[in-house]
């Protein structure tokens, strides 16, 4: 409760320093336009989520690391659409990979061995040395059953 009302004390401070600079139909243009934004983006996560899939898949991000910049991607979304300057420039900055990345590499809790799920291009091509004394086979089941 107590973050809330110091959440809304921020915002209200915020929004009437900027609108008293801004004007009243300008505070009203950057409303409607934030709205139509963040819209926008909540329209378009698909292609934001393919790319981080691609990241993953590439090894560049992990897993956790996957779900953090989606789940950043969709709040800083959300925010873009509730009324408020505070809002919305916590909103914007959440829709920078750059910003995302430096939160969740900061704050995220790291996974005691990174191998255990993914491996990266480097131990990929050691264990690809490594195994030169492999066959590879391929299995393949008939099953015979009496009808």
């Amino acid at each position: 409760m107590i973050y809330f009302l110091i959440y809304l004390l921020l915002e209200t401070l915020v929004s009437v320093e900027i609108s008293s600079v801004l004007g009243g139909f300008a505070t009203f243009l950057e409303i409607v336009i934030t709205a139509f934004v963040g819209i926008a983006i909540l329209s378009n996560f698909r292609n934001t989520m393919v790319e981080n899939l691609r990241a993953v898949s590439f090894g560049q991000i992990d897993l956790e690391e996957f779900q953090r910049l989606n789940l950043f991607t969709i709040i800083g979304a959300i925010l873009l659409i509730i009324p408020g300057f505070l809002t919305d420039i916590i909103g914007a900055l959440l829709q920078f990979s750059a910003f995302t990345s430096m939160l969740v590499n900061r704050y995220g809790v790291q996974s005691k061995n990174k191998n255990d799920m993914f491996y990266t291009h480097e131990t990929y091509e050691t264990y690809k040395e490594n195994d030169d004394d492999v066959i590879d086979v391929e299995i393949i089941e008939k099953r015979d059953t009496i009808k």
